[in-house]
């Protein structure tokens, strides 16, 4: 299985929010690996992919916030133009809907991840099989 797991918190947006709950994940021993923000007019969503999701759910819920697990896929692409469009063609032919996407290079012009949350991650593993595309697990995501 190529699911990666992210901690997703439903926080209030406003000033400090950030440092608090990156406080929490850096008290109770945690590593933060990659991180994205959502926010509308009063509310987000702040994603981490931590070294240890269980408990950075723990931890966080632990502090009386909103929290929980999401199922995401990394997908490692070739570092050059086109690498976004052939996944995200596959995904249309599929019909399989991104909902977030973000990514970073590893190695420029040789390395890149894709972090996809879809509607449906067992149909987009499915559609992906087979690409010229390597799905990280959420170790190797970790270890980068």
């Amino acid at each position: 299985m190529h699911k990666v797991r992210l901690v997703a918190v439903f926080v209030e947006d406003k000033v400090g929010t950030l440092a608090r709950t990156t406080k929490i994940l850096a008290e109770a021993g945690l590593n933060v690996r990659w991180v994205g923000i959502a926010s509308g007019e009063r509310v987000g969503v702040i994603r981490f992919l931590v070294d240890r999701a269980e408990d950075a759910q723990r931890a966080l819920a632990g502090q009386g916030l909103p929290v929980s697990l999401n199922e995401v896929l990394a997908v490692e692409v070739e570092d050059r133009p086109g690498g976004l469009a052939c996944v995200a063609e596959v995904l249309a032919r599929h019909r399989v809907n991104i909902v977030n996407a973000s990514g970073f290079v590893v190695a420029s012009g040789k390395r890149a991840v894709l972090i996809l949350e879809v509607e449906d991650p067992d149909a987009a593993l499915r559609a992906l099989k087979g690409q010229a595309v390597h799905l990280l697990s959420e170790e190797e995501l970790i270890k980068l």
